[in-house]
């Protein structure tokens, strides 16, 4: 008996052993994997981050360009270098950037909580200015005997890095002020005046009322000191050299007060949109000398006022559509020079007039000027811009587009600047003569082949004309302009102009 049980435990025991065994063996059922799935609220492209009720998309660009016929990415040659049209212009340079951007976007009982992000890296080739010693574009300066040194760059730019919710944006956007399409109707040349843009982007803070119906309004809060002021020109610095390049006094602008307010009423509908903008914006000066005691003009509050309008699929073709902007400014200038374009101007070309050396062309752009123990007098400009855009077929487009803006200083301030630069330069028609006003303007078209979804290639020509309004004939005495090799010798005062020419090719995604 004893041996029977002996022998049933022992059974028994080996059987548990082995059943233990076996179910070590079996697999073990694992999580279900959380598989990413389709966001169909926001339109394509949007997924919902696992685990999340928020909507994610990522996006962005890579593109490739040349430009030939300027030093600059991508403005006309109308200073520095490239406005000297000699052996220190760059006959051409290149660029290649990456953009990538993410969208999120989360419902909420507010409505949609939305963040976006959009960054930039972007290298550029070198350029020279003056003798080969410096590099525009790089970290370092360019030694010409040695050869060492950099002559590009790598950077890496933060465009749009914004908050939207229950109808607020909060962070770095386009410029309320500006059209959807901001500087660019129908084109990619960055220098076209004629309304706002702020394209990279501008610090604000704005709340937009939804009415329905395409008809929103806005009322934004946004950073005036990255995009939105040209100069602020005290006469009593100018120098010789300064006046020779436009800039008509010390640029004397004090610390941040007050951003710029902007009102903006849209309507955007199946025909086109409608738009009107409004910034108030506060010129702030520092002292009339080197120290506090010196004294300061009062602020100013310059304004700005635009119009746009944007009519879409014309009888021309499918897809057609005509851009259209207008702008007053007074005190406010950069609503009109956007801020990717210059706002001092030094053009050199031929002459024709007998003991002139060349011809110069120079102008400035400025929100107000001043002199020592008087108040500010605001800089007016006006101008335009517009473009068509027309698709021959899916794959080829053309767009054709122009601007034109004017700079105006009243009497007092032409006085302040005349007075400056006569005896400084020797204007050969003396007070008389002396105009510091004038137009710029820009045409252009472009044409573009898109040979399969999202890869673009594009060719931009652009003629650009600065039409200075000293009297004719008149010359000045100029200075040595070492950082662009020209002579100190008498210049005739000349309208003047540029060609330049984009090569894009750009893959989005």
């Amino acid at each position: 008996m004893k041996m029977a049980k002996r022998l049933l435990l022992g059974s028994a025991t080996c059987l548990i052993a082995v059943a233990g065994a076996q179910a070590a063996d079996l697999p073990v059922k694992a999580k279900a994997v959380e598989y990413v799935r389709i966001c169909s609220l926001y339109g394509a492209g949007f997924y919902y981050i696992p685990g999340t009720d928020t909507c994610i998309k990522l996006g962005g660009y890579l593109r490739v360009e040349t430009v030939l016929g300027s030093s600059a990415h991508y403005d006309a040659a109308n200073n520095s270098v490239g406005g000297a049209h000699n052996r220190l212009s760059d006959y051409y340079s290149t660029r290649s950037r990456a953009s990538l951007d993410t969208d999120t976007r989360t419902a909420t009982e507010y409505g949609m909580l939305r963040t976006f992000f959009n960054g930039v890296f972007t290298w550029t080739a070198g350029s020279y200015t003056g003798a080969g010693t410096t590099a525009v574009n790089g970290s370092t300066s360019y030694t010409g005997a040695s050869g060492s040194g950099a002559i590009s760059g790598g950077s890496l730019g933060v465009y749009y890095a914004f908050i939207q919710f229950a109808g607020f944006t909060m962070g770095k956007a386009v410029s309320q002020f500006s059209a959807p399409w901001t500087n660019y109707p129908a084109n990619l040349f960055d220098g076209l005046p004629g309304g706002g843009s702020a394209v990279t982007g501008v610090n604000q803070f704005t709340y937009t009322a939804d009415f329905g119906q395409g008809v929103t309004a806005s009322f934004s809060a946004q950073d005036q000191v990255a995009y939105n002021t040209t100069n602020i020109w005290n006469i009593s610095g100018a120098t010789v050299n300064g006046l020779a390049i436009g800039a008509y006094g010390a640029n004397d602008i004090g610390g941040s007060r007050a951003p710029d307010l902007i009102a903006t009423v849209r309507v955007d509908q199946a025909w086109g949109l409608f738009q009107g903008s409004f910034a108030a914006h506060d010129n702030h000066v520092a002292y009339y000398g080197a120290a506090e005691t010196s004294g300061h003009p009062a602020d100013k509050w310059g304004w700005a006022a635009q119009l746009a309008l944007s009519i879409k699929n014309v009888p021309t073709g499918a897809g057609d559509s005509i851009n259209l902007s207008g702008v007053y400014t007074n005190g406010a200038s950069r609503y009109n020079f956007q801020d990717l374009m210059a706002t001092t101007y030094a053009m050199y070309g031929g002459t024709g007039l007998a003991g002139a050396y060349q011809s110069i062309g120079i102008g400035g752009v400025s929100d107000s000027v001043f002199v020592a123990g008087a108040s500010q007098e605001l800089t007016t400009t006006y101008g335009f811009r517009a473009g068509y855009n027309h698709n021959w077929d899916p794959y080829w487009s053309t767009g054709l587009y122009g601007a034109w803006a004017a700079v105006r200083y009243n009497s007092n301030a032409k006085g302040y600047i005349c007075s400056a630069l006569v005896p400084s330069l020797a204007l050969s028609s003396g007070l008389a003569g002396c105009n510091p006003d004038f137009n710029y303007s820009a045409v252009g078209v472009i044409t573009r082949w898109t040979p399969v979804k999202n890869l673009t290639f594009s060719a931009d020509f652009t003629y650009t004309m600065l039409d200075q309004k000293y009297a004719s004939g008149s010359t000045l005495i100029m200075p040595l302009q070492a950082s662009v090799a020209k002579p100190g010798a008498a210049y005739e005062l000349k309208d003047q102009n540029s060609l330049t020419l984009l090569l894009r090719a750009q893959r989005n995604w």
